[in-house]
């Protein structure tokens, strides 16, 4: 498999980095053939119960490679980037993207797959679609609008401007971020504790979370009701170690 991508596994956890260090992990139709590899191998994977998404060196990715664009990207599919973010963002599992540095455009698209955004001080964060007489194609007017409300999205497709970690955090565009420092602790403290709750859970509920998207409240709990996923298989063993816990304590 290329080393476009790398994976790491920890614990049922399967991070994916982004490896062109010396591009600031510009985006090019190489990678995301790499990625989207990556994601089919972990949809068949039930060791994996968390992905973790991130850059190499200096950041999470400096956006599409311009270069790439300039060339004339021969894609094996239609809309094949596109497609790539919809397969990782709908996996069945808790996605995070970890961003430190830059995440710009393309990169943007990327980040927004994840189910948690977690970032550090220097993240930087921009869609600069704009500067280059471009709209986006990878779901951006999308998902970004869902995370930051309508209004702050056009903020930033007009403006291309900048964002920091604390900012993007404050706006919801980052769900947690933390000093830089603290940066390698904090994403494996957030992992554990994702991994500690039930994958059953985690699969159900996200599940639910997308087919209500958007849904009229009625509807919405209707189909909580009537089409979630209920009780799982570990429930028992899960309430039956709390208590043995409890009962050891007192």
């Amino acid at each position: 498999m290329s080393d476009l991508v790398l994976r790491e596994d920890r614990n049922g956890a399967a991070t994916l980095i982004l490896n062109r260090p010396d591009k600031l992990n510009a985006l090019n139709v190489a990678l995301f053939k790499a990625l989207d590899d990556h994601v089919t191998d972990i949809a068949g994977d039930e060791t994996v119960r968390l992905v973790i998404l991130r850059g190499a060196g200096k950041c999470f990715s400096a956006g599409h490679d311009l270069g790439d664009i300039a060339a004339g990207e021969k894609l094996p599919r239609p809309n094949f980037q596109a497609s790539v973010i919809e397969r990782l963002a709908d996996l069945p599992l808790p996605v995070i993207t970890a961003v430190h540095g830059h995440c710009y455009t393309g990169a943007l698209e990327l980040a927004l797959a994840g189910d948690i955004i977690f970032a550090s001080e220097a993240a930087k964060f921009g869609d600069t679609h704009a500067k280059w007489a471009l709209t986006p194609v990878w779901g951006l007017s999308q998902r970004l609008p869902r995370r930051v409300g309508t209004y702050k999205a056009r903020e930033m497709m007009f403006t291309c401007r900048t964002y920091g970690g604390r900012e993007a955090e404050r706006i919801g565009l980052a769900n947690i971020c933390v000093e830089n420092d603290a940066f390698e602790s904090g994403l494996v403290a957030l992992a554990d504790s994702i991994l500690a709750n039930s994958s059953f859970s985690h699969a159900a509920n996200k599940k639910l979370l997308l087919e209500t998207d958007g849904l009229p409240l009625g509807a919405g709990l209707a189909h909580e009701v009537f089409r979630g996923e209920g009780r799982g298989p570990d429930m028992e063993e899960r309430i039956a170690a709390f208590q043995n816990k409890t009962a050891k304590v007192s």
